[in-house]
């Protein structure tokens, strides 16, 4: 049994359009960090599940080519293939981030990551629709963020998180905990999306790629957030003339 082209064209493309199209209407909850700001996600009971029938698998990949939203089919290794599962890979970490965050003091923050990961699904969409080949319809179904309030929303938790940040003067290393150094992997990762979208610029909304650009800051900033929240020591480079350790003495 085939999937409809929507669910078929990739699974982090076509999870995005078959949540849009099951999704009832919103029953909103609100979580916040510790200022108190609201931050509205949807219910896991909003979406439904496939029906047991519909099978995960199309085997129509299995000759190394995959579906667009478009439905143009391409080979795997193209560049739009490679974009959309660097995203994905950053929004599976984004998850295993916010697994680490849970029942800690800056559990606050994974709602916030949640709306990133929905976010990054929408980028996906933009992606997967070049608009040489795609509707009109399609086009404007999967345009990102138009107004840029996606982008400017990253930049107030920016701001917002850099209140009463430890002040270093050298580089920090990944550290912090494993909440925080998770989501030090997650901005390499997501600087790795951005360098893949510099080749798709001329098809893809100019806020998606500036949404990711943004993105990576926010993970930095939300790193070093976490391991202040949860009372760990952040790493800082020392310079090996500077070092005296036992391990620099072998």
């Amino acid at each position: 049994m085939h999937l409809p082209r929507r669910v078929a064209c990739t699974g982090l493309i076509g999870a995005v359009h078959a949540r849009r199209r099951a999704t009832a209407p919103v029953l909103a909850a609100s979580r916040a960090l510790s200022d108190g700001k609201p931050i509205t996600i949807k219910s896991p009971d909003e979406v439904k599940s496939y029906p047991a029938t519909v099978k995960v698998y199309t085997r129509t990949g299995d000759k190394g080519t995959s579906a667009l939203f478009t439905g143009e089919r391409r080979p795997k290794d193209d560049a739009v293939f490679e974009a959309l599962g660097t995203t994905d890979e950053l929004s599976s970490l984004l998850g295993l981030a916010a697994a680490h965050l849970e029942g800690t003091a800056a559990g606050g923050l994974a709602p916030r990551l949640e709306v990133v990961q929905c976010l990054l699904q929408d980028v996906g969409s933009n992606v997967a629709t070049p608009p040489g080949a795609a509707s009109q319809a399609k086009i404007e179904r999967t345009r990102f963020d138009p107004d840029g309030r996606h982008c400017a929303r990253l930049e107030e938790w920016i701001d917002e998180l850099s209140v009463g940040l430890p002040v270093h003067r050298s580089f920090i290393l990944p550290s912090g905990g494993a909440a925080a150094a998770t989501l030090h992997v997650a901005r390499t990762v997501c600087r790795r999306a951005e360098r893949a979208l510099v080749p798709l610029q001329p098809d893809i909304d100019r806020a998606a790629f500036v949404f990711v650009n943004r993105l990576s800051d926010f993970l930095f900033v939300a790193a070093r957030w976490t391991a202040m929240k949860q009372g760990a020591t952040e790493k800082i480079y020392v310079h090996h003339k500077g070092r005296s350790t036992d391990h620099d003495q072998d």
